[in-house]
């Protein structure tokens, strides 16, 4: 089982080459958003709330490099606000009623979903693109709805849950350390 899983997961990493140029750009988008002062909120449900809640840490605290906290928010992890505007409005709103309140012109936002179709990731989309905000997802399967509704799209074709979320992980890893180094004289 350990091999075949492995294996699988080789599979999905092997495929990453045809995506570099458009993982490259979102990442430099992200860059541009911290260098001009701005920050980077992030959403997901389940296992991509805990991958929102790790990239916002790689910002606020560090990831290879020491320097100055970068702003960065995961709308994963105020109970209050999400039980607040679950109970009021639904779950489906909890994530962009996030968005309208802290998102600002030159933002970003990054709404991660292995389905592709996580309703409470698109509406924070469509909240985000009111605002003026860049928008980035990190999807899978096919992309889903999300592919088509954010500036730039990362697909990782691959149907199995896990894999794809090992390599969202991997992505925002490589994004942590383009900012990083984007920004490296400025911090």
């Amino acid at each position: 089982m350990f091999l075949e899983i492995w294996q699988n997961h080789l599979d999905c990493f092997h495929r990453l080459p045809v995506l570099a140029d458009d993982i490259e750009k979102a990442g430099a988008c992200l860059g541009r958003v911290i260098a001009g002062g701005n920050k980077i909120v992030i959403c997901g449900n389940g296992g991509s709330a805990a991958d929102a809640q790790h990239f916002a840490a790689e910002l606020i605290g560090r990831f290879e490099q020491e320097r100055s906290a970068w702003p960065a928010v995961a709308l994963t992890t105020d109970t209050s606000i999400l039980t607040a505007v679950g109970n009021d409005y639904g779950f489906a709103d909890v994530f962009a009623r996030q968005v309208q309140g802290l998102g600002r012109k030159g933002d970003a936002l990054i709404g991660i979903s292995t389905s592709g179709n996580s309703e409470n990731v698109l509406r924070a989309v469509t909240a985000a693109k009111a605002q003026g905000m860049q928008t980035v997802a990190l999807l899978g399967k096919d992309g889903g709805a999300l592919k088509g509704a954010v500036d730039n799209a990362i697909v990782i074709s691959d149907t199995n849950t896990a894999r794809i979320q090992e390599t969202h992980l991997f992505i925002l890893h490589f994004w942590a350390l383009m900012i990083e180094q984007s920004n490296a004289l400025k911090a």
